[in-house]
């Protein structure tokens, strides 16, 4: 039998670290190793035992988890799954930590943390196991400072008129774990004169507006959470809202997007295969689909279709993914025309090929 994932938890809170550990007790293939109550604790815990995976809250006494998660992530680089709730000042806490490095982020709730816990069992275990599985190396290659001074241009700059103008390409990437940081990499380096990109992150509600907003800061491009009814022009990024599905449809000579609930497709919402199906359907050849580095299959059917539609298609490879699943499943299926480096990625879709 293959070596259990070995898990530390680390949180102040007495009632997660005993939920969590009971949850995660029951788990085949996971083990427990400690708790500690705040980062400090965990060092002397890790200096004994080193895990495998690390669950860690953001807000703690004595040392706060965007310190230990950078403390960590330059001295010894170990998979994070950050435990956070979701307050107005905790989400923009929580982007800090996965810009330095958390590999994902569960969601927690100020109130009934007990229940939660338990009903979402799944997902925790889910997160846990993709992290342990993360390409770290590959992480920190997106984790790299990115400042918006130091983007490139692909192409010659042209005049700002094409942010007015209706497109008739379109990009659509589908990406999860690892995303956050493989996004950034990929649209700090495009122009503003790019078609119109849509993208669906697996990612919490509220999560994807400060995401949207910390990328157009650093991006040429403008980058913005989707709204219902929403033009997709050239410059202009829109990505899905966490809880919602993200759709594209035609109207009249322009692009617009379609934002909507409905029930998780392949355990996610929004689902990247609602998204790629229905670029399938609307844009055709017109289109390029991008699935990056993320945990499961969500997409790769989506891409698949693309591509029978006519569109291109690109899958990031295994070496510059932080959790090369999505990605391989696609491959499998024959939906990827191209499998690109990550850094291949943002050339390619400037080109359109």
């Amino acid at each position: 039998m293959a070596n259990p994932i070995r898990v530390l938890i680390v949180d102040d809170s007495a009632v997660v670290r005993q939920v969590m550990s009971e949850v995660l007790a029951r788990a085949p293939g996971i083990e427990v190793i400690g708790t500690a109550s705040d980062p400090i604790f965990a060092i002397d815990r890790m200096k004994k035992s080193w895990p495998d995976v690390i669950t860690l809250d953001v807000e703690m006494p004595r040392m706060d988890g965007i310190t230990f998660l950078k403390q960590i992530m330059a001295e010894r680089p170990t998979p994070v799954v950050v435990c956070s709730t979701l307050t107005g000042n905790g989400s923009e806490t929580a982007m800090q930590a996965l810009a330095a490095g958390a590999v994902s982020v569960i969601t927690k709730p100020t109130l009934g943390l007990k229940d939660f816990l338990k009903g979402s069992s799944d997902d925790l275990i889910a997160a846990i196991r993709g992290a342990a599985r993360a390409n770290l190396r590959a992480l920190g290659a997106c984790t790299a400072p990115r400042a918006r001074t130091s983007v490139a241009p692909l192409t010659p700059t042209e005049s700002g008129s094409a942010m007015a103008e209706t497109t008739d390409r379109i990009i659509a990437i589908g990406t999860s774990t690892g995303g956050t940081q493989a996004l950034e990499a990929v649209l700090t380096r495009l122009p503003r004169t790019t078609p119109g990109i849509i993208v669906v992150q697996h990612m919490p509600e509220k999560f994807t507006a400060l995401f949207a907003q910390r990328l157009n800061h650093v991006c040429a491009m403008e980058v913005l959470e989707a709204a219902d009814g929403q033009r997709v022009i050239p410059g202009r990024v829109l990505i899905a809202p966490g809880g919602r599905h993200m759709s594209l449809r035609r109207n009249g000579a322009q692009y617009v997007v379609d934002v909507r609930d409905g029930p998780p497709v392949n355990r996610h919402k929004p689902s990247v295969d609602v998204l790629f199906r229905s670029v399938a359907r609307c844009a055709g050849r017109n289109a390029l689909g991008v699935i990056m580095t993320g945990m499961g299959d969500d997409g790769a059917r989506g891409l698949r279709e693309m591509r029978d539609a006519g569109a291109r298609t690109i899958a990031q490879d295994e070496e510059s993914c932080v959790v090369f699943g999505m990605p391989k499943e696609a491959i499998k299926l024959d939906a990827a025309e191209r499998v690109l480096s990550l850094d291949q990625i943002p050339g390619a879709m400037v080109a359109g090929s």
